[in-house]
């Protein structure tokens, strides 16, 4: 194997550690927030600077590959790829951060399970959380198949987002002692809304990287 080629295996080891770890995250922001979990809220939080410092070592350790070794076609879309997926992954793991601050601060207090229920905020835990899982897949197989099913999940979590102001108001309107509750939800709704859509925009660099493709604008 080519030098070149390990250290290429080496970044995209470095990318799926921290793939791994964003994972991990948004599946114990789902747990926090279903359980009311102020531990695993702090958990999350206390892990936000290993994302960070993912971040950074990977970015660092791409601009070196292209300084040393000047890539060209495919090496070259795979690292301009990993150096966006992580600048993606980072944002996400931020409004994982958020979610978390929510249930610490317990912002949420007085709003009635029922509420969740109808505003199926779980499912769109299960939507996001199943959306990172099938991009890291995707990159890892480098068969881009999955694309067209992870951008259809985000247009349900754009339905669901939209349904959600409608429920919300319509809350508030009947209990209006629960305002600034109402308004943490749909700020915490809006931050998995974002989650899809920066899962979103991963799928698009891994169909450049694969298929030298552009998605953008389409």
């Amino acid at each position: 194997m080519k030098h070149t080629e390990k250290e290429l295996l080496a970044i995209k080891e470095e990318v799926s550690q921290m793939w791994k770890l964003v994972l991990s995250q948004l599946e114990k922001a789902k747990q926090a927030f279903v359980s009311n979990d102020i531990e695993t809220a702090r958990e999350i939080a206390s892990r936000e600077k290993r994302v960070d410092s993912f971040e950074l070592k990977i970015d660092c350790d791409c601009e070196n590959y292209i300084a040393l070794y000047s890539p060209v076609a495919v090496d070259l879309r795979l690292i301009l790829s990993l150096i966006k997926i992580c600048v993606t992954l980072e944002r996400i793991a931020d409004f994982c951060d958020g979610i978390a601050r929510h249930i610490i601060k317990e912002d949420l207090k007085g709003l009635e399970v029922e509420l969740f229920e109808e505003l199926q905020v779980e499912k769109m835990f299960n939507i996001v959380i199943s959306m990172l899982s099938d991009n890291f897949v995707m990159l890892e197989s480098e068969n881009t198949n999955m694309s067209g099913k992870i951008l259809s999940k985000d247009d349900e979590m754009d339905t669901l987002y939209h349904n959600s102001v409608d429920i919300l108001t319509n809350y508030l309107h009947k209990k209006p002692e629960h305002i600034r509750g109402g308004l943490k939800m749909i700020l915490l709704i809006r931050k998995l809304e974002r989650i899809g859509d920066h899962c979103s925009n991963i799928v698009e660099e891994i169909v450049f990287y694969v298929d030298a493709k552009v998605l953008k604008h389409l």
